[in-house]
């Protein structure tokens, strides 16, 4: 069996800030739902509906409405900026396990 110390070293532990702003961000993206909807009722007007759901770096964008064509452009610039990211953690992480 493994001992307190074998145990601690082996676990992956979540700092509080961490946990903090993930929850943060959780609440941030609820109380914007809630704040569309509740627009969307009270004004009554038309509006566009859509979304992009990223897997890896590949976008599926889609939506209906006269302003779509916005969230392809913004699908793109996600794409970019994650292919981004990804290439320079990537090279960070090699970086310091040579």
């Amino acid at each position: 069996m493994l001992s307190d110390e074998e145990t601690d070293e082996k676990s992956i532990g979540v700092s509080g800030r961490l946990l903090g702003l993930l929850l943060l961000g959780i609440a941030l993206v609820f109380s914007g739902v809630v704040v569309l909807v509740i627009a969307s009722v009270v004004l009554g007007g038309s509006g566009s509906v859509g979304g992009v759901i990223l897997l890896g770096p590949i976008p599926i964008v889609f939506g209906i409405g006269p302003n779509t064509s916005w969230l392809i452009i913004f699908g793109i610039i996600f794409t970019v900026v994650s292919i981004i990211l990804f290439l320079l953690m990537n090279r960070r992480t090699k970086k310091f396990s040579i």
